[in-house]
């Protein structure tokens, strides 16, 4: 009887080396991987020796918000509206300053991705990976010859984007760059011209803005950030135009002259832009051309990007794909809770979906955020709603910090009260916006936060100020009905 109990165990142990491997350690990845080592499975992650972290901590998120926050800092923005126009931390800021916080704060991100991965027994294998067939990943590493095959039960794919480079255009890393090229500049450019107004041109046309560069962004739509509240976007393209940003909306680049010293942006229309340097934030490309995709069975998109259900497979059952290789949303907070909930669909673990409620934050200066729906979405769905809103500027918190700009606004059902949206801009903003998630997911109504009690003075505050101004234009609606 134990000899039988011992052949059946026997035969279910895997005849791959790892239950699981992953290939890329950014959010997505590194979060399937220790779900799946939760479980008690072996999982192996490959990624390059400069790349632990992935794209987010190296090249991305971390990298550019750390450096929207020294730019913050060394040059006084947020305590000008109390000190003065003039008022500076650093009188010359230079790329060295700004670059020396940025290097700290990766450089401790890779230690905590090495760290959770290691007190997770998650072997780390260093090199460029790519399929030999559905099961199995070849390893090259940084040494030549140094190569390692791995052979895995399931595969989740999570490598990312690279910035897209149109191929019309000539990029040479020191006048004409891509968004990740900018984080490697020698020096503060006087003049720049930000090609794409998406949400990464628009988040270091406003960074360098801010340091005083002379910046042009030029978006061949006749708007930007369509996704968000249109009196939102307003807001900043107001801010950003003060801090002497000019738009050219509905134009289009013909050509980009480059001397050792400067640039010529043509556009179709004509016009003429000389500048130090010329940005290209034209979206992202999957990092999936490298991987060998038809030794696998699989193919990518012109774009790179894998199709995948709402497991997060992808056409072969046992490899999933997360993160921004599989497009919308691209952001690092969903991308972590995919690789989470594909780890747990491959090994039959059960879990809820992705939360329908997901916040967008948009590190510009100042920065916005929202959650749920747009007045422009309510408006089509013919949805009925109110509006409230709270002025940082009628908040003592917004006196202290010296932000007289900032705005949260509520939209509430006429018909049950619930919140239907919640946006926010200005100093705070993607922390904010979490208050009013948790409400909306709970199904709570308005009269929660006109009930609730806020410490004072915070910018929480504008909850409460902006649910009691929705409800008193609710109130007024319901006399007239009576």
């Amino acid at each position: 009887m134990r000899r039988e109990r011992r052949v059946r165990r026997l035969d279910l142990v895997s005849e791959h080396e790892y239950d699981l491997i992953v290939i890329g350690s950014g959010p997505g990845g590194q979060k399937a991987a220790i779900a799946a080592a939760k479980l008690g499975k072996r999982v192996a992650v490959v990624d390059r020796h400069d790349m632990v972290g992935g794209v987010c901590v190296n090249t991305g998120t971390i990298p550019s918000k750390t450096l929207r926050e020294a730019v913050l800092y060394l040059t006084g923005m947020n305590q000008r509206e109390l000190y003065g126009a003039s008022y500076r931390v650093k009188q010359d800021i230079t790329i060295a300053d700004l670059l020396a916080r940025t290097q700290h704060v990766v450089g401790r991100e890779v230690q905590v991705v090495r760290a959770q991965l290691m007190r997770n027994h998650i072997d780390l294998v260093d090199g460029l990976g790519s399929f030999t067939d559905p099961h199995t990943v070849l390893v090259e590493g940084r040494h030549r010859g140094d190569r390692r095959t791995l052979s895995g039960d399931h595969v989740v794919i999570a490598t990312g984007t690279r910035p897209a480079r149109p191929k019309q255009v000539d990029f040479d890393a020191a006048r004409v760059l891509d968004s990740d090229e900018i984080l490697r500049l020698e020096q503060i450019p006087s003049s720049l011209v930000v090609v794409g107004a998406g949400v990464i041109g628009i988040e270091y046309a406003s960074m360098f803005a801010a340091l005083g560069s002379r910046v042009t962004v030029v978006e061949q739509r006749e708007h930007m950030l369509d996704f968000c509240d249109p009196e939102i976007v307003e807001s900043l393209k107001f801010q950003l135009r003060d801090l002497g940003v000019t738009f050219r909306f509905g134009e289009k680049v013909a050509d980009v002259a480059v001397s050792d010293h400067a640039t010529i942006t043509t556009l179709v229309s004509g016009k003429r832009i000389p500048a130090d340097g010329v940005m290209y934030s034209a979206g992202r490309q999957g990092m999936t051309g490298e991987l060998n995709l038809e030794a696998a069975g699989l193919t990518a998109d012109e774009r790179g990007r894998l199709v995948v259900d709402e497991n997060y497979r992808t056409a072969v059952p046992h490899i999933y794909a997360v993160g921004d290789v599989i497009g919308f949303p691209a952001l690092a907070a969903t991308s972590m809770d995919q690789g989470r909930l594909a780890a747990y669909h491959a090994f039959g673990e059960p879990a809820h979906e992705l939360g329908a409620l997901q916040p967008i934050g948009i590190y510009t200066i100042p920065e916005i955020s929202y959650v749920g729906a747009t007045e422009a979405q309510l408006t089509s769905s013919s949805v009925p709603y109110e509006v409230g809103i709270a002025r940082y500027r009628e908040l003592a918190r917004g006196q202290i910090t010296g932000d007289s700009y900032g705005m949260l606004k509520l939209l509430v059902s006429t018909t049950d009260r619930k919140l239907l949206g919640v946006h926010v801009f200005g100093t705070g903003a993607t922390d904010l916006v979490h208050i009013g998630q948790a409400v909306m997911g709970c199904g709570g109504t308005v009269d929660y936060l006109v009930d609730a009690v806020f410490n004072y003075p915070t910018l929480s505050e504008a909850y409460k100020v902006a649910a009691l101004d929705a409800t008193n234009k609710i109130r007024a609606l319901e006399r007239f009905s009576s």
